[in-house]
Formats: structure tokens, sequence, C-alpha cells
């Protein structure tokens, strides 16, 4: 086998292992990152639903209670201020989701799913802490999730949903008396979730690593090409002569022609060792002779 061809062997070798490593390195690095901005995401638009919570809560509520006492108002619920909100959003971007699921809503929009139930039923039984994140295969492709407790903290919440006989008539009137009650204070009665999608931040990361990969495939195959040009230029063409001018000289042709040295490398310092070998056998060929 010629040494170019071993030399070409080795570095395809040390290629495929290299892309091999470096691609699954990077592949995960993208892919972490982007599951990184994707959650970063969700607890932006969860600490959105907080501030509209806030706000209803500090301002807006204040402002109803009068009229509260003859009409009861959905606009005054936090709760209620912060899914509207939401709503918007997710009629223009309905990709995005958010939801107060509840296992005893009083309005039944916020009744939990299956899976929504399943978290709650985490958060009350202490599996889970103060949030959980999930992925899940939505209509509008691969969601991650957000979900954060409702624990009842505020004892006014109590004044609407601990009893049917405690709740405003105005409320009895709009939602009935058949849920939204028996709940107790420090009791998780549902949970906050948010949903994100994570399409284009992945894509993007898989955008990312094809680019790189291509990048890492060029420039090796500029390399190899180099490397094997050098290697010819520098290696196997010195030698290949050197080699035929000894063919000639081990056939007894001691009128070949001297390997002309080039340079103070190695290949110039073999050069000089095979001139000197040529001439010292001419010279035993010639005493031998004479």
């Amino acid at each position: 086998m010629k040494l170019i061809v071993k030399f070409n062997l080795v570095l395809l070798l040390v290629f495929l292992l290299g892309m091999l490593v470096t691609g699954y390195v990077s592949h995960e690095l993208l892919q972490t990152n982007a599951r990184a901005e994707i959650r970063e995401n969700a607890r932006i638009l969860m600490d959105s639903a907080l501030a509209v919570r806030k706000y209803t809560s500090e301002q807006i509520k204040p402002l109803l209670e009068t009229q509260m006492k003859y009409e009861f108002l959905p606009q005054s619920v936090p709760s209620y201020s912060a899914t509207e909100y939401f709503a918007e959003v997710h009629r223009k971007y309905p990709e995005y989701s958010y939801k107060e699921a509840a296992l005893n809503p009083t309005n039944p929009r916020d009744r939990a799913a299956d899976w929504e139930a399943d978290i709650v039923n985490a958060f009350r039984s202490g599996q889970a802490k103060t949030e959980v994140f999930g992925e899940r295969d939505t209509p509008n492709g691969r969601a991650l999730y957000l979900a954060r407790p409702l624990t009842i903290k505020d004892p006014a919440c109590l004044l609407c949903h601990s009893t049917v006989e405690a709740a405003p008539k105005t409320m009895l009137d709009k939602y009935g008396p058949a849920n939204g009650f028996g709940w107790n204070f420090n009791e998780t009665i549902g949970a906050q979730i948010v949903s994100v999608p994570m399409e284009v931040p992945v894509e993007r990361a898989n955008n990312a690593f094809r680019v790189f990969m291509l990048l890492f495939g060029t420039v090796f195959a500029f390399l190899f090409v180099s490397m094997n040009l050098l290697l010819w230029l520098l290696v196997v063409r010195p030698v290949n002569r050197l080699a035929r001018i000894a063919d000639q000289v081990s056939l007894g042709d001691m009128d070949a022609p001297e390997f002309v040295v080039k340079g103070r490398d190695e290949i110039a310092r073999l050069g000089e060792s095979f001139n000197r070998m040529k001439k010292s056998l001419v010279q035993a060929f010639q005493m031998i002779s004479g």
C-alpha cells in the first residue's frame, strides 16, 4: 500500500471520528440552548399572566366593587382577566396558550383536561413543588408547557368559593351553585399552564447545526486537498525520484545522476546521504576493477 494511501486512510479516520464527536457535542449544545430559550419564553409569558392578575386585583377590582353589588362582573376576577388577555394573544398566535386549569372551576371553560388534571394532582400530592416543565403534541405542533400551582393564599378568595351560602348572589346568578365551591385556605385548586411552540427555536438550532457541519466538511475538504498536495510535493515526489536513482544504482548503473538536493529538511538530508553512499560505491567498484 502506497504511503499516500495510508496517509489518506488515517486522515479520513481522524476526520470521521472528529466529525462524529463534534457533531454530537454541537447538536446537543444547540438543542440544549434551544430548549433553554423555549423555557425562558414560557417563563416570560407566565410572568405576563401574573402581572395581569396583579393589575386586576390591585387596580381594577376596587373600581368595580360598587357595581358588583348589583351585577357580577368577571372582569374583576384576576384569573378571568389573565385568561381573556391571553385569549387575544392566542387568536393572533394560536400556537401560544394560557389556561388556569382547575378541578372544580366556577367557569366551565377553566375545567382541567385529563393531562392538565394530572399536573394539578401532582401539585396537590406534593410530587411537584413550584413548577413543572413538560412537552406534548398539539394540533399546532410540538409544544413545551410550564405549569405552576394555583393555591388559595388570599382569604378573600373564600368569600366567593367556600360555600354556596357565602357566595355573592350576583355570582350565583351568572354561574349557578354547581361548581367552584368547597375550596379551602392553602389548598391547591388548579394550575396555571402556559404552552409555547418548540418548532421555531428547534428548527433554528437544526439549521445552525447543518450550516456548522457543512462548514466543517468544507474546511476538511480544503485541508485534505492541501495536505495531499503538500505530501506529494514535499515527500512522495522526492522519494519516488530517489527510489528510481537507487534502482538504477542497484542494477549496476553507476552513471545514474545524483539526487538533486534542495533545502535542509529530512528528505534533503536523505538525498545527501544517498549521494555519499553512491560515491562510495563508485570508488569501491573502481578499486575492485583496478
